[in-house]
């Protein structure tokens, strides 16, 4: 049996290498329809765990107050959006305040630019320096970890001491081959001593975390006094089980800052860092949907394409399945013989097709800074997909070739 079907297979090479040319366009229409499915799925993956490892550093025991809901409610067509206010400072810093829960960080920051040159001696940096003004938990909320050096202070931030903490990328550039630390930096004029240097982050959606200066709050609104700020509040508590009761006593003590009434709605929002994550695990699903129908459109063309090959196939070798019959061939081991081509074109189609989509995820990834892993669930589905693609193709025209007549197979020229 063995040996039968070892002789099979053998024949069904050979029949593979005497059409060539048309064997690799199978393989490529194959190919294409696999390399859909792993490149979309793998590029999915890498934003997933880009987004993971950026979320997961804050932990699930912090929550935001923030201008917004991260959740967008669909209004009717005549419904004008509700415009909240900024978070002010005043808001902020009465919210720290007053904002009294057991085992509690209370983090006030704000961007105040972009577009910072910084300066040390005579190197300076491109206008694209991030700089943001934080208080003495900062670090700690944001799932940010000092390298080398120190993190802000209680007194650094009471006492607005002209100190800061940088990105890693410095180190590479205006620090290449210095060490940083109590080395003295300009941002806008003003001077500030390096205190600490943070671990790299990398980049996020094209916004590079590294390259980045954090500066005492009060020295960077003096610096950055722009109308409109928008402060960010950022709560952390020690235990997760008191998390919800830290939420509500949050808006609550939000609500009486912005002096609303029983019945009216907040004009802010609240995220958790987990809820948020959940949030966009649910886009990254549609995203895992659309992979799925354009990958199945693709592959249902690149199977119809397979069968119609093999159909034609079977009728170039009318002659040759009718000397095979005539010299004892059963239907079986004609029908496995076209099974065995079918299955081998499918899994060299499905070979091809992976490492294309591995690419093409790896590529994307690269492209967009983001936390590329071999994406082993696409690669399980492709192999599968490529072998009932094989399997559904193939046995028509197996069963075909298996039921010709020996006589007519004989006169057929």
């Amino acid at each position: 049996m063995f040996s039968l079907v070892k002789e099979n297979i053998r024949i069904a090479l050979d029949s593979i290498r005497t059409q060539l040319l048309r064997t690799i366009l199978t393989v490529l229409i194959i190919a294409i329809g696999i390399t859909a499915l792993v490149g979309i799925l793998s590029a999915v993956n890498a934003l997933e765990n880009t987004i993971t490892s950026d979320f997961a550093s804050m932990g699930a025991n912090t929550f935001n107050l923030q201008r917004y809901d991260f959740t967008v409610q669909t209004r009717g067509s005549g419904e004008v959006q509700k415009v909240n206010p900024v978070i002010t400072y005043r808001d902020a810093k009465e919210f720290k305040e007053n904002f009294i829960y057991p085992n509690t960080d209370t983090s006030i920051s704000f961007s105040g630019t972009s577009a910072a040159e910084i300066k040390y001696g005579k190197e300076k940096t491109d206008p694209e320096v991030s700089v943001l003004g934080v208080n003495e938990y900062f670090l700690t909320n944001s799932g940010l970890e000092v390298e080398t050096g120190r993190d802000f202070s209680y007194f650094d931030i009471e006492n607005n001491a002209s100190v800061c903490v940088i990105g890693s990328d410095f180190k590479d550039g205006i620090f290449k081959n210095i060490d940083p630390i109590n080395k003295t930096i300009s941002v806008r004029g003003a001077k500030f001593k390096v205190i600490g240097v943070l671990e790299s982050k990398g980049s996020t959606f094209g916004n590079n975390q590294d390259l980045r200066v954090l500066i005492p709050i009060q020295k960077a609104r003096t610096l950055f006094n722009l109308a409109n700020t928008n402060y960010n509040i950022s709560v952390k508590v020690a235990d997760k089980e008191m998390l919800e009761g830290a939420q509500d006593e949050a808006i609550i003590s939000f609500r009486k800052i912005r002096k609303l009434k029983p019945r009216e709605e907040n004009n802010f929002g609240m995220e958790r860092s987990d809820s948020l994550l959940n949030e966009i695990f649910k886009i990254m699903g549609y995203l895992d949907v659309a992979a799925w129908i354009i990958s199945i459109i693709t592959i249902l063309g690149s199977s119809i394409a397979l069968m119609n090959i093999m159909l034609v196939s079977v009728t170039e070798r009318t002659r040759e399945i009718g000397v095979r019959k005539a010299l004892g061939a059963k239907k079986n081991t004609i029908a496995f013989q076209f099974f065995s081509e079918t299955i081998i074109i499918g899994q060299l189609g499905g070979i091809l097709g992976i490492l294309l989509g591995m690419l093409v995820g790896y590529v994307v990834a690269v492209s967009a800074d983001f936390v590329f892993s071999i994406p082993w669930g696409a690669i399980i589905s492709a192999t599968v997909i490529s072998l009932v693609i094989a399997i559904l193709s193939g046995s028509y025209p197996a069963l075909k070739a298996a039921k010709q007549n020996p006589i007519e197979s004989l006169r057929y020229e």
